[in-house]
């Protein structure tokens, strides 16, 4: 009878002992006895999680897509989508069969669309019409092609250069009109079309470029009358329109032109 009650007193004593039921020795979320959960939380801290619940596009712990992101805001882009011109998903994509991607051959040279900011071909001979491809270099500030023999109109593609400060054209056999897409490249300050052969009248157009300083389109055979829009240049320094064959009065909006220091 001794023996039995011993022996159900270490039977009580191993159950009060059981860690299922001691309350004093709670069991956390993990199931682990007297545990703090930081052994079975995932990098999100979710309990026996898998670390997909909280992760961004970039695979960032609780991330904002915010890191990985290209300048188009593409995650994990690399600026592919950027045309040529540098412009997010813009249209102005061109391969040259010589030169490759974003890249214009004009008279044998290999021109980069998005870094070519310059083309100085001043004084090189060059013949022909001025090709249409130079309207790809979508970043050109400065176009220098005077000095040379180049024949036909003005390409309309040059339109395309909005970004232009400086368009010389000067002592060419370059005809047709002057064109009313010039109107479109409202950055001009300088735009030189002395030496040419053009024709027909001045388009009222020329009066956008507001920022020009120096117009220069003498000697030509330039007809009409001076259009009034001139007196919109009010940056004008320089206005030259002297050895044409205009008609009619002055206009007394040039009258404006606060800034004029030269009047030919």
């Amino acid at each position: 009878m001794k023996n039995l009650f011993t022996t159900l007193l270490i039977s009580l004593f191993i159950f009060s002992c059981d860690s299922d039921s001691n309350p004093m020795s709670p069991v956390d979320e993990c199931g682990v006895s007297g545990g703090d959960n930081s052994t079975c939380t995932d990098e999100c801290g979710i309990v026996n999680g898998d670390n997909s619940t909280c992760t961004d596009e970039c695979g960032i712990v609780n991330g904002n897509n915010s890191t990985c992101t290209d300048e188009c805001g593409v995650v994990n882009g690399n600026n592919l989508d950027k045309d040529c011109s540098g412009t997010c998903f813009g249209n102005n994509f061109y391969q040259d069969e010589i030169c490759g991607d974003c890249s214009v051959n004009l008279w044998g040279q290999c021109y980069n669309i998005e870094t070519t900011t310059t083309l100085d071909l001043g004084g090189d001979l060059l013949t022909g019409e001025i090709p249409v491809e130079i309207g790809n270099l979508t970043n050109l500030e400065f176009l220098y092609l005077n000095d040379n023999q180049f024949t036909g109109e003005i390409p309309v593609e040059i339109g395309n250069l909005t970004n232009l400060r400086y368009l010389t054209l000067f002592n060419n056999q370059l005809t047709g009109e002057i064109p009313i897409w010039i109107g479109n490249l409202t950055n001009l300050e300088s735009l030189n079309l002395v030496l040419n052969q053009l024709t027909g009248e001045i388009p009222i157009w020329i009066g956008n470029l507001t920022n020009l300083e120096i117009l220069y389109l003498n000697n030509n055979q330039l007809t009409g009358e001076i259009p009034v829009e001139i007196g919109n240049l009010t940056n004008l320094e320089t206005l030259s329109l002297g050895n044409n064959q205009l008609t009619g009065e002055i206009p007394v909006e040039i009258g404006n032109l606060t800034n004029l220091e030269t009047l030919s």
